[in-house]
């Protein structure tokens, strides 16, 4: 399923359970007075980071949370990674073809009263209506929390900064299943400009909401001597 949303230059792995797998002592570590839930997420998510890392050539390695939580990868690799009730995933790319990878998903049900006005400016709860009036079998506002998740996931390794959910405007195409994140604040030059917004796709499949962003680098033509 993750691959339909990541270009052949990512690798994605996922699973829909919990997987038998070791975890490095670095990671142990982390999880040493973690819950049974934690454990179990924290340790497949690994072994989908490991198998999507092994994809690109690149043997196991710990890959510990670093500040806020961030997977620190491997030097040359970008990445990112996901969990919720039934699904762990993880997106990989080397650096030189590939900026920031951001990956979320979230159940494909309503989200918990209250969330949405926590998340969501009053435009974006109406367009949220809006949608769902259109496309009621689709939980748009979950899939809204699900997005300006994963704009954080690509902005973090960016900027080493905080963004707020207030901080980015999401909108959404339900025909082209992808969506926009216009930045309210300034943002970090990428590929030689400054970015103000991001693109992603979405979609929905086996009771999930999956969104990606990636963006690619630019390379710079080599002039000839």
């Amino acid at each position: 399923m993750i691959q339909d949303l990541l270009p052949p230059e990512v690798a994605g792995e996922e699973a829909f359970g919990d997987l038998p797998a070791t975890l490095f002592r670095d990671e142990e570590a982390v999880i040493a007075n973690a819950v049974d839930k934690r454990r179990r997420e924290f340790t497949t998510a690994r072994a989908c980071a490991r198998a999507a890392l092994a994809r690109l050539g690149i043997p196991p390695v710990p890959i510990v949370p670093g500040t806020r939580g961030a997977p620190q990868w491997p030097p040359g690799v970008v990445g990112s990674i996901t969990h919720c009730a039934g699904y762990r995933a993880s997106a990989v790319a080397f650096d030189r073809d590939i900026v920031t990878i951001g990956l979320d998903a979230e159940p494909h049900d309503k989200l918990p009263d209250g969330v949405l006005g926590a998340v969501a400016s009053p435009d974006e709860q109406a367009r949220v209506a809006a949608l769902a009036a259109a496309v009621p079998r689709m939980r748009w506002d979950r899939m809204l929390f699900c997005a300006k998740e994963t704009v954080y996931k690509a902005w973090f390794p960016l900027t080493g900064r905080w963004l707020g959910f207030e901080d980015a405007v999401v909108d959404f195409d339900p025909d082209c299943r992808t969506f926009s994140a216009r930045l309210l604040v300034e943002g970090p030059v990428v590929n030689g400009e400054a970015l103000t917004g991001f693109n992603g796709r979405w979609l929905i499949s086996d009771g999930l909401i999956v969104t990606a962003i990636v963006i690619s680098r630019v390379r710079v033509p080599q002039l000839g001597g």
